[in-house]
């Protein structure tokens, strides 16, 4: 099976700004495509490890609500490691699909914290993020623009 070409083909009515600006664009979304193969396994483990330790472990009350949103959050970080991982148009939609549900659960988290902190707990998603330095918030809108670009869904196989 031949490998998709990753160079931008340029054409006749491409300007040298278009393409100049392609190159650039490019240069971000593969820096972006290192970030999220880094940070999202780094997320997963880390906020399943957390999630795991509030529920199992962690002496005294817990609030298992938080805990178990905690443990949601790990689970899709780790799904969507795996859609990044494996270059197939299942895991693309797999991938889409997670980060679409967590963007969605961050800010509703993120606002019933604000609304209802004591109920909403310490999670993952609470305030937005606040306590992973926003990168709930921040991670998947940056991990969609990164697979919706067309070098990415080349690499896929959902462009040609």
């Amino acid at each position: 099976m031949e490998q998709p070409k990753q160079a931008v083909v340029e054409t006749e009515s491409t300007s040298p700004e278009e393409r100049s600006a392609e190159n650039g664009l490019s240069g971000f979304i593969a820096a972006a495509g290192v970030i999220l193969a880094i940070s999202y396994p780094v997320l997963a483990l880390s906020t399943g490890v957390r999630a795991l330790y509030q529920l199992f472990f962690k002496p005294g009350p817990v609030n298992e609500l938080a805990a178990t949103l905690s443990l949601i959050a790990a689970l899709c970080y780790l799904a969507a490691t795996v859609g990044f991982a494996i270059h197939k148009k299942w895991a693309w939609r797999l991938s889409v699909g997670v980060l679409i549900f967590e963007t969605a659960m961050t800010v509703i988290v993120g606002i019933l914290s604000i609304v209802m902190g004591d109920v909403i707990g310490r999670t993952v998603w609470a305030y937005f993020g606040a306590d992973y330095g926003f990168f709930p918030l921040i991670q998947p809108l940056l991990g969609l623009a990164w697979l919706f670009h067309p070098q990415t869904l080349r690499v896929y196989g959902l462009r040609e």
